[in-house]
């Protein structure tokens, strides 16, 4: 065997199917990076919001992403569910794919003081990407063997970090060097023309999207599905959906690792999601330079390809708990370097840290949680997943929205990594993963 497939192995990427799977974050990282983190927020603050003061863009945007996630949030469960019972998880990826690229390219159009346009649509790729991740994490388990999982995972976020740095390195030239483009921006333009380079920028990061998401609709394949006993001949979807629902919320007491873990990843994604969302908001707000921001950003995504990596191998070495605990531990720190936050050197510390642990962190939350859940009611446990991860993710900008100072809110936040800590010492990984694989039936539904 030469030393290419033998890497390609290693990463669990030898496969056409693991490799299309993988190709999804490539895709969607593009708009993680461009519209939520980097270029969106400061074109928010800058343009759509022309006319609200500082307090105000800040409330509205946090608002916009906290009902986006809630809809997620309260959607998710029901919609794992559905998938499982009707074979159908493709087929829902396909429409929160369709419904998050559709709003992005949308944003083209917004002009000065389009503050309402803006958090719609923002709103909107939220919820199209955020749903068609129920049903891609939800896909790990069959994508993947059990060993393979913390690789695969890791891979697939490193490959998220580089696709979604390679387009906002495109996305920042085209704005910092239009002229290299053909787009000849006069000095005295207005705001609507000088935003020209953002709003193309939205275009590209749609195209990218979705055309890179169409390996997976060739290569992945729909699981079988697979029945519990007393589930035999039952072909109501929705009505067995529900029903099989509230068998699982039940059952969560079988699997009490997973739901302590559940709890564990509400509380420590909590900050993880603020940190992700808010700091170019709350960097732009303190007076750091628009390109020392988009820099950093741009930074945390090649410092994050080889550092996902590594955090696959550290989980085989001290085991995937203690691996996401480390992780947690360094968000501490970030989240405090945020509390005085004040110059774009403090900045570049922050990014660095954040690239080294991000991609880490939630790569394996996503593996350990597949783990510890019966295989064929993955999408049911997926959806639970992504309702307490959108949870998380309204909880943290809700913060910035109640608290009285921003200081006040980050120290909140502190407290969400330390209690999801706590909670992660407290799950039985070995004994999680059995209960998962004596619940999980052995042949599939006929």
């Amino acid at each position: 065997m030469t030393a290419r497939p033998r890497l390609l192995e290693r990463l669990v990427l030898h496969r056409a199917e693991s490799r299309a799977w993988a190709l999804y974050d490539w895709a969607n990282s593009a708009m993680f990076t461009v519209i939520i983190t980097a270029v969106f927020p400061i074109f928010f603050r800058q343009v759509a919001g022309e006319g609200l003061d500082d307090d105000s863009k800040r409330r509205v945007f946090s608002a916009a992403t906290t009902i986006s996630l809630l809809i997620v949030a309260l959607l998710g469960p029901i919609l794992g569910a559905i998938s499982d019972t009707a074979r159908i998880k493709k087929r829902l990826f396909a429409v929160f794919l369709v419904l998050g690229v559709a709003a992005n390219a949308a944003m083209f159009w917004i002009g000065p003081g389009d503050w309402r346009l803006a958090c719609v649509l923002f709103a909107l790729v939220n919820i199209g990407a955020a749903g068609s991740f129920v049903f891609y994490d939800a896909l790990l388990v069959s994508v993947a063997k059990s060993d393979e999982m913390d690789r695969l995972s890791t891979s697939a976020y490193a490959i998220g970090y580089l696709g979604g740095g390679l387009c906002l390195a495109f996305c920042l030239a085209l704005i910092q060097a239009p002229q290299w483009f053909g787009l000849d921006i006069a000095p005295d333009a207005g705001v609507y023309e000088k935003s020209l380079p953002a709003r193309i920028g939205f275009l590209v990061v749609a195209a990218w999207w979705g055309t890179f998401s169409l390996p997976f609709f060739k290569h992945v394949r729909e699981p079988a599905l697979v029945r519990e006993p007393d589930e035999r001949g039952k072909t109501r979807p929705v009505r067995f959906a529900f029903t099989r629902l509230a068998e699982t919320f039940r059952e969560l007491r079988t699997f009490k690792h997973a739901f302590v873990f559940l709890l564990a990843f509400f509380a420590y994604n909590e900050g993880i999601g603020t940190v992700i969302r808010m700091a170019t908001l709350l960097g732009d707000e303190r007076g750091i330079d628009q390109s020392v921001l988009i820099q950093c950003i741009l930074l945390v995504q090649f410092v994050g390809v080889p550092c996902s990596l590594l955090y696959g191998r550290l989980a085989s070495w001290i085991g995937v708990k203690r691996a996401i605990l480390s992780a947690v531990i360094i968000y501490v720190g970030i989240a405090l370097l945020a509390y005085r936050l004040a110059t774009p050197g403090e900045f570049l510390v922050l990014a660095l840290l954040v690239g080294l642990v991000q991609g880490g962190a939630q790569a394996l939350s996503r593996s350990l949680f597949a783990s510890l859940v019966p295989h064929h009611k993955a999408g049911e446990f997926f959806g639970l997943f992504a309702a307490l991860e959108k949870f998380a993710g309204i909880a943290g900008p809700a913060v910035f929205v109640i608290a009285p100072t921003t200081g006040s809110a980050i120290l909140v936040i502190v407290g969400f990594f330390v209690a999801g800590a706590a909670l992660l010492l407290a799950v039985d990984v070995d004994a999680g993963r059995r209960a998962a694989e004596a619940a999980t039936p052995k042949a599939p539904a006929p």
